[in-house]
């Protein structure tokens, strides 16, 4: 409200409130290394299948990493398989799951997996509306992909708490949230 009347009051304002309100600091503040980590449902294989996200990293280690949709060039060329080559070496380190979100339906995330045959080796989570991915701040939205999309990114949860975040610059890229550049910083 006060903005408006700043608006209507200082015609010389409004061009500076406009790049006020597009700064991403502003209009969405994402979750932060040391912070707790939500309880929001995703789901596994089917909308029945719920898994918390306290529950699923309450007491234990847990790499996420989130891609913008399942089926897309860059997360089936490059990014889930990264971390299906990888994640012996990442359990090896001392993480006890690995899960991949994606804003998608679960059965569109379990036919991706087996599409990779991830096995064991990764939990395909579905954050069906896009509910955790909103929460923790790192929503996009990508309308050529189908609306609101999660930004590509890593983050290290021990009990809970972030320990780690690598969120890709442009949410799209493939570079800080790769397998080789997480692990390389466990």
């Amino acid at each position: 409200m006060a903005a408006q009347v700043l608006l209507h009051s200082r015609p010389v304002l409004r061009p500076v409130l406009a790049r006020l309100a597009a700064l991403p600091s502003v209009r969405n503040m994402s979750i932060q290394v040391g912070d707790e980590l939500p309880s929001v449902d995703l789901y596994e294989e089917t909308p029945a299948h719920a898994v918390n996200t306290r529950d699923l990293c309450a007491g234990r280690k847990v790499l996420l990493f989130a891609v913008p949709g399942a089926f897309t060039p860059g997360c089936s060329k490059t990014h889930l398989p990264g971390y299906i080559k990888q994640a012996d070496s990442i359990k090896a380190k001392g993480i006890q799951e690995i899960a991949c979100v994606a804003v998608n339906d679960p059965f569109v995330l379990t036919a991706w997996g087996e599409r990779h045959n991830v096995g064991d080796k990764i939990r395909m989570l579905a954050d069906t509306n896009g509910e955790f991915t909103k929460a923790v701040g790192l929503d996009q939205d990508l309308a050529v992909l189908g609306g609101l999309r999660s930004k590509r990114y890593s983050m290290l949860v021990e009990d809970g708490r972030v320990l780690q975040l690598n969120v890709e610059p442009d949410g799209k890229g493939l570079s800080c949230s790769l397998a080789e550049n997480t692990m390389s910083k466990l």
